[in-house]
């Protein structure tokens, strides 16, 4: 018999290939292994390495502590791992004041550092920053993060899942409602709002529809219990009020530094927290640029002296140069993003724009440090970065930055 040799269809060695790696990633080892944590992941999570050579990252553990771990998950050449017997343990460590914290499904996923002090902290959200940045800019340029003179009773909105029966947060990695009585970052008027709508448990009007673990509640400091959103969100504003303060202080410090004579643009305005900053600088003209609805009718009623409101959709194709064109002498421009950052962003890379100072303030620092080098790559200059902790206790990090044309 001639054995014949046929040519393989394209696409089946990959086929294999991935089918085998489906099959590694369903039955690899649990036997436990010895790691070190060697550096923090930016969702707050330990980094170690299994003797196989993946990355993986463990939830409840700080830089430099010691043990057996086990793998729970795996997905390429990176994977997840618990503890299971910590032998050297961070001298950083703290008993966390909340009775919720913890990293199973059973605890409350908000608060992941909460056991650990409050100055280690904010230095590994500064090395964070200056690890990111570090082929952006000077090491001088990147000044110390301004910590949180209030670490409990600072968050002035947030977002509760319930089922109708249960009322609370998430838990880490997973669809588990962790009923809440109490909430120690809450301000005081949103802990009295989580104890008035725990007072409506149970309550059918909040149960899911099919196929849906919960529904939201969202609550900020305007709003009491009887006016809570259930799934609907909340226009966007700074959930620590005094770190927004600070923020704010910083921008107009820098405005003070810039062209003052030609106007001024604003992307991702909100309805006008730092928008009001801008006005009082003293631009002959302001463009508050928005698309969210609720957002802009509160800006509008502000009435700022010479800020014009522009309803236009950034993340749209063209939406930056649309923007660019509400003044088109502007030197000035500020933004504020979502975590998405300024993805839209060609019209501030041409040669022909005539920005030279851009004022971004970021809360994602991925993204962040994506826009700037391409800013930088296009002709600009990190002149100053400030970070900020608005989140105490979580790996959250702010950053305010100013950009300014090389040479201007």
């Amino acid at each position: 018999m001639v054995n014949a040799i046929f040519p393989k269809k394209r696409g089946a060695g990959r086929r294999k290939q991935g089918a085998s790696n489906r099959d590694a990633e369903q039955n690899f080892s649990r036997e436990p292994f010895t790691a070190e944590v060697v550096d923090m992941a930016s969702d707050g999570r330990g980094v170690i390495h299994h003797p196989e050579g993946r990355t993986c990252f463990v939830s409840g553990v700080w830089l430099g502590e010691k043990g057996t771990f086990r793998l729970t998950d795996i997905k390429g050449r990176t994977g997840s791992a618990e503890v299971v017997e910590l032998t050297q343990v961070a001298p950083q460590k703290v008993t966390a004041p909340c009775v919720y914290h913890g990293h199973s499904a059973k605890h409350c996923g908000g608060c992941a550092w909460q056991s650990i002090e409050y100055s280690a902290q904010l230095q590994a959200k500064q090395t964070r920053v200056e690890k990111a940045l570090a082929n952006l800019c000077k090491p001088d340029a990147i000044a110390p993060i301004l910590g949180a003179e209030h670490t409990e009773g600072y968050r002035n909105r947030a977002q509760f899942k319930t089922d109708g029966s249960k009322l609370g947060y998430v838990a880490p990695s997973s669809n588990n409602i962790v009923d809440v009585e109490t909430c120690l970052v809450l301000t005081p008027h949103n802990a009295a709002t989580l104890a008035n709508l725990r007072q409506q448990l149970p309550n059918s009007e909040w149960q899911p529809k099919r196929k849906e673990s919960w529904v939201t509640l969202n609550i900020d400091e305007t709003h009491s219990a009887e006016e809570v959103r259930v799934n609907e969100r909340l226009p966007f504003m700074q959930a620590n009020s005094s770190q927004n303060k600070l923020m704010q202080d910083w921008l107009a410090e820098r405005l003070a530094r810039v062209d003052l004579a030609n106007p001024a643009i604003e992307l991702f305005c909100g309805s006008g927290n730092f928008t009001e900053v801008i006005a009082a600088a003293g631009f002959p003209a302001v463009a508050a640029v928005e698309v969210v609805g609720d957002a802009l009718s509160a800006l509008q009623a502000k009435a700022l002296a010479n800020v014009s409101v522009h309803g236009i959709n950034l993340y749209e194709e063209g939406g930056l140069e649309k923007a660019l064109k509400t003044q088109p002498k502007a030197k000035t421009l500020v933004l504020d993003p979502p975590r998405d950052g300024l993805k839209e962003r060609a019209a501030l890379l041409k040669k022909s724009c005539k920005i030279r100072d851009i004022l971004y303030i970021s809360c994602d620092l991925a993204t962040f440090a994506r826009d700037v080098t391409d800013l930088c790559g296009a002709g600009y200059k990190l002149v100053a970065v400030q970070p900020v902790d608005q989140f105490p206790h979580t790996p959250h990090v702010e950053i305010l930055a100013h950009l300014r044309v090389k040479g201007g």
